[in-house]
């Protein structure tokens, strides 16, 4: 007789396991303990198995029904469906093991003790913050280009260039190590510059010209005597005149600002 799921709420353990079947192999499984288990009994090339599904009442009978079934599929097809559950969750094992933050912290833990203290930290944090999020959980075989580029265009958005490109490196010390182990084919950190904005240009300020260093030095040290006295200051202005600066465009119009900040 096929089970309700009021019986199977209301069944109470007993101090011997119990078995109430449900009708195409199908049985709850009902453990001293309290605990309850869903299993299937059947036959594959003669040989007498059972097959997992799920514990009650995180399966419930509905679901416990449709496993069944799937099971009763695969055995109309010749296939083992235990065979099927162990390969699913060795491939599952698999794709964890060779994650991409499995190897990158690998790879972090076996270089750590060769950098800086702030060199392992930053590089880190970075993996913390920008590519775990995105691509952590990913196996690292199956990463692809599209997905670095994704992490590193948002960056750029964020005009953090300094640290995309940093990140990038890291990223692709992780994939050749992959590469070294067998994991993976191909470094997708090292296919997609095209794909990415340009690093802004950094303007520096002027070089101070040889001729103007006792102008600026003059400057200093009245800005010291303001401060000994205790009196409020201007800000200076030093700019070398003409002849100092000659025709070397490095030196023309540099700026002395000396002042609080």
């Amino acid at each position: 007789m096929a089970l309700t799921e009021l019986e199977v709420k209301k069944k109470k353990a007993t101090d011997k396991p119990q078995k109430l079947s449900d009708g195409g192999g199908l049985f709850l499984l009902i453990q001293p303990n309290s605990g309850k288990y869903w299993r299937m009994a059947y036959r594959f090339t003669g040989k007498q198995k059972t097959l997992a599904l799920g514990v009650y009442p995180d399966v419930s009978l509905a679901d416990a029904r449709a496993r069944r079934e799937d099971a009763r599929k695969l055995l109309a097809n010749d296939i083992d469906p235990g065979a099927v559950k162990k390969e699913t969750k060795r491939a599952i094992h698999a794709a964890t093991a060779n994650s991409f933050e499995t190897l990158a912290r690998e790879y972090h833990k076996m270089k750590a003790p060769m950098w800086t203290a702030g060199h392992a930290k930053q590089w880190l944090g970075n993996m913390d913050a920008y590519a775990f999020p995105m691509i952590g959980v990913i196996e690292i075989g199956k990463i692809e280009p599209v997905d670095i580029i994704g992490i590193l265009r948002g960056m750029e958005q964020a005009k953090t260039f300094e640290t995309r490109d940093r990140l990038g490196q890291s990223m692709g010390a992780v994939f050749k190590y992959a590469i070294a182990l067998g994991l993976a084919k191909h470094n997708p950190a090292a296919e997609i510059r095209m794909a990415l904005a340009d690093r802004p240009k950094v303007e520096h300020f002027a070089c101070i010209a040889p001729t103007g260093i006792p102008d600026f030095l003059r400057a200093l040290s009245a800005l010291s005597a303001y401060e000994e006295r205790g009196e409020s200051f201007p800000d200076f202005h030093i700019c070398p005149s003409s002849n100092d600066a000659g025709s070397d465009p490095h030196q023309r119009g540099a700026l002395f600002q000396v002042g609080r900040l």
